[in-house]
């Protein structure tokens, strides 16, 4: 996939409704591609694909749990079969948790694990599948900082992207032979949903937050997209088991 030859591919996106996966979508659309979003929520992904077709781009939804295999298979054979091929996907359906130690429960445990790990390995292993039967492709897991890095009150949290960096390498290096390449984009802290309840729960002032950031200000979903389109191209295609950092400094300090 050439970094500005992205017509007539496809692509796949999970936790396409909103935030990084939104954006993502988006700009792969921009960019020509036909993509498929996978979520949750019918009408925040309905509304995704009407803003992608008012853009000129091509897009479907498809309600998608990808803690089910059954629901991911469905949604990666609907892509195939309404396009005709997979060469794009990024995994990047998730969800944060904050909670000190001593208050952690096994439901919360297995909630966040079974989306932010099983989730990304379920999806590669149907993503795979579809990739190897047209020659090919790219995939990219959303990580975070705190997949790189500690961070208090979110070990739940940062345990499963841990994860997903072990998954990452380890698939990568699995089907690197296959002209498959897989690796992961870890952000900082991006202006969604998704950091406002992060500062709620924890009670971390914002500013605070921010300036442990050294460029001094939140990311955008648009910055963490182009890195995955990016990743995706071919201008990265000696690039594999890598994680791309996209946090402001945060882990340069």
């Amino acid at each position: 996939m050439g970094h500005n030859s992205y017509a007539n591919k496809v692509a796949f996106v999970t936790g396409g409704t909103s935030g990084i996966g939104k954006a993502t979508a988006i700009a792969f659309a921009d960019a020509g591609t036909k993509v498929v979003l996978a979520g949750r929520r019918e009408k925040e992904g309905a509304a995704v694909v009407d803003e992608i077709k008012k853009r000129g781009g091509e897009a479907s939804f498809i309600r998608t749990d990808v803690t089910k295999e059954d629901d991911v298979k469905a949604a990666v054979d609907f892509t195939v079969k309404t396009y005709g091929r997979l060469d794009a996907a990024f995994n990047n359906a998730g969800i944060e948790i904050v909670c000190p130690l001593n208050q952690i429960t096994e439901e919360q445990y297995q909630n966040t694990f079974n989306l932010n790990v099983w989730g990304v390995l379920c999806s590669m292993k149907h993503e795979v599948a579809a990739m190897q039967k047209t020659g090919g492709g790219a995939i990219v897991n959303t990580s975070s900082m705190f997949g790189l890095v500690g961070a208090a009150y979110a070990s739940i949290y940062a345990g499963s992207k841990f994860a997903v960096e072990g998954l990452t390498k380890s698939i990568a290096v699995e089907i690197a032979k296959q002209n498959i390449r897989v690796n992961a984009v870890a952000p900082g802290a991006i202006q969604t949903e998704m950091i406002d309840r992060f500062i709620a729960n924890t009670g971390e002032a914002r500013d605070d937050l921010i300036a442990k950031h050294p460029i001094g200000r939140f990311g955008t979903s648009e910055e963490i997209a182009a890195a995955v389109l990016y990743l995706c191209s071919d201008a990265a295609k000696f690039t594999i088991g890598s994680t791309l950092s996209v946090d402001g400094g945060y882990r340069a300090w």
